[in-house]
């Protein structure tokens, strides 16, 4: 929690206080860290590297000097969520910037926990607007078998933007 956003706007207060996640000061070497800047886009079998998933709760406007920062690159398995729209109000349909609750709740989708994906986008009234936008993507990330796969998909979804701002989004 970086504290750059209007706390009434910030999905991640939002989920701290109705207890969904956890704040952490830490990022542990064990924790999955989504971040728009890591090379590597998630993919399922992720899910057996980690023991926990960290959103480092930032401002858009801030985003690359604070997620290039070597503090956040340091520690933890770095991933990206593959191309997706935004359904939150605030940057709705712009591909890639997600709220940290639609940034966890792909990742979990993508993991294969699609029940508790959608138990925290049930907390934001624009959260069903999310998964309507991004349901096929989302469905075919998650049967994905590797990252390459992830990858060709995100291509056949978003074309060449992806491809070529990869990390940027």
């Amino acid at each position: 929690m970086l504290n750059q956003d209007d706390p009434k706007k910030c999905s991640a207060l939002k989920l701290i206080k109705f207890g969904a996640v956890l704040p952490t000061k830490s990022i542990q070497h064990n924790m999955l860290v989504l971040n728009p800047f890591a090379n590597e886009v998630i993919c399922r079998i992720d899910k057996t590297l980690v023991q926990s998933i960290c959103v480092i709760d930032c401002s858009w406007n801030r985003a690359q000097g604070v997620l290039t920062n070597y503090k956040y690159l340091r520690k933890g398995i770095p991933r990206r969520i593959p191309g997706l729209l935004a359904g939150n109000p605030i940057n709705y349909a712009r591909l890639g910037r997600l709220s940290s609750v639609e940034s966890l709740s792909a990742c979990y989708y993508i993991l294969g926990e699609k029940k508790y994906a959608r138990l925290l986008l049930n907390k934001f009234k624009w959260g069903h607007t999310f998964l309507e936008l991004n349901h096929d993507a989302l469905e075919d990330y998650s049967a994905a078998e590797d990252r390459k796969e992830i990858v060709d998909i995100e291509s056949q979804y978003f074309g060449n933007y992806v491809l070529e701002n990869e990390g940027k989004s």
